[in-house]
């Protein structure tokens, strides 16, 4: 892992207004992954879009973790089911068009 890709949790932290022990039980919930180096704990840069959409849910929406996870799970496997849709057309495309 490219350490460019890397943000530490505590600059992100400060810049959304959120506590760290809050970024920490996500880590516990298995939403995100920390990452610890040197003393120092950083959150991969590709891990942002699903950490603001858990955010969004959790402070705008008011949705308790347990909710959020459920959510964010839901959504993952609703991409995962898009993806293989997409597939499975391109697929039917290519018998189709013989």
């Amino acid at each position: 892992m490219a350490k460019e890709h890397l943000i530490p949790v505590i600059e992100f932290c400060r810049s959304h207004k959120i506590e760290f022990s809050f970024v920490h039980t996500l880590q516990e919930f298995g939403l995100i992954e920390i990452v610890r180096l040197r003393q120092t704990s950083f959150i991969n840069s590709e891990e942002l879009p699903r950490l603001e959409k858990i955010l969004l849910f959790n402070k705008e929406l008011e949705i308790n973790l347990e909710g959020v996870e459920v959510i964010i799970r839901l959504l993952e496997r609703v991409n995962e089911i898009q993806s293989e849709m997409n597939m499975l057309k391109n697929r039917l495309n290519i018998y189709e068009n013989f």
